[in-house]
């Protein structure tokens, strides 16, 4: 009966000390990984922490916000950062140093010299940049037409030689009817200088050919391209009987497609005073207004249709009405235009 109490006692003293030992075997519960790296978007979501930084946090541009592409965030030491101490300076700006003016005005000279390379330098102005030769000759309007029974013919054409700086100018037109001499023709022989980038001023001769050989003029005019695109011809005539004229024409092409082309023209002839033996009245004396739609097979070749429209005014639709002319006609235009 002893026997089995005191093995009794001897367990329950035992119990306490083995539980108190019974967790020294087994292995310490692990805590929880730590991550290696910490992106600002998964730090933003609170997954994890960002390692302190040495550099300050800029606090207009929070790292979940530099992380999501809503910022750039700038250093606290920078000019733009608020408190930030020592701004990145301008580099200076001052005028170049005086041993950059030392050498010559041209390095060339100093190799091939300066008598050498100043006629190449000549050359290449005169020749390559402005100054070189070529020439043109352009038939603008070779036409038939026809209206009010009476069928005529018309032309008007020039050519130039020379550089961009001078050329030599020649023009003619005229226009008649079919069976009966010509009624007006010209030629002008003329001298051109640019005097701003769109416009040469022009001087000269024209002659007169007419039924008869009419008078001499001396000429000066203005030629060029007017804003938008227009061609603009303006010249006074001065005869050598002293009758002063002018005349004022203008054109435009409109492009409908790379090869068709309208265009629509208007000239003006106007008079300081009456001259009879030309049947010209003084002030306005005519207008002519055309309209001319071309087909251009290549730039060289270009056929057309048109009409046109001529008045006489003042004293010379007297002169018309006393010859038994129309003082306006209208008339249906068959042409060419060509150049090379």
């Amino acid at each position: 009966m002893r026997a089995p109490l005191l093995l009794a006692a001897a367990l329950g003293l035992a119990t306490p000390v083995l539980a108190q030992h019974a967790g020294h075997g087994a292995p310490p519960p692990e805590p929880p990984a730590e991550i290696s790296t910490c992106e600002p978007e998964h730090a933003a979501m609170g997954h994890c922490s960002l390692a302190p930084t040495a550099d300050p946090v800029d606090p207009n541009c929070p790292p979940e916000h530099a992380a999501m592409g809503h910022c750039t965030p700038t250093r606290a030491d920078s000019e733009d950062a608020p408190g930030g101490s020592d701004p990145v300076q301008a580099p200076p700006v001052a005028p170049p140093p005086a041993e950059a003016f030392s050498g010559p005005a041209h390095a060339a000279d100093a190799v091939f010299g300066a008598a050498t390379m100043g006629r190449v330098r000549s050359d290449v102005l005169i020749e390559e940049h402005g100054g070189m030769r070529t020439g043109r000759v352009l038939i603008d309007r070779l036409e038939v037409s026809y209206g009010d029974g009476s069928d005529g013919y018309a032309w008007e054409a020039d050519a130039w030689y020379g550089s961009d700086y001078n050329r030599l100018w020649f023009k003619t037109e005229g226009e008649g009817e079919f069976g009966h001499d010509i009624e007006a023709a010209e030629i002008q022989l003329l001298w051109s200088r640019p005097v701003t980038p769109f416009f040469d001023l022009q001087a000269g001769v024209r002659h007169d050919i007419e039924p008869d050989t009419g008078p001499a003029h001396l000429v000066l005019g203005i030629q060029g391209l007017a804003p938008y695109w227009f061609e603009v011809d303006a010249a006074a005539f001065l005869s050598d009987e002293g009758d002063l004229t002018a005349r004022f024409e203008a054109e435009y092409d409109a492009r409908i497609t790379n090869q068709l082309i309208l265009q629509p023209h208007a000239e003006l002839e106007l008079s300081a005073g009456d001259i009879v033996e030309r049947e010209i009245g003084g002030g306005l004396s005519s207008v002519e207004l055309g309209l001319r739609l071309r087909y251009q097979f290549v730039p060289e070749f270009a056929p057309y249709v048109g009409v046109s429209y001529e008045r006489s005014f003042g004293g010379t639709a007297d002169y018309a009405r006393a010859r038994g002319d129309e003082v306006a006609a209208w008339r249906v235009l068959v042409g060419l235009r060509t150049w090379f």
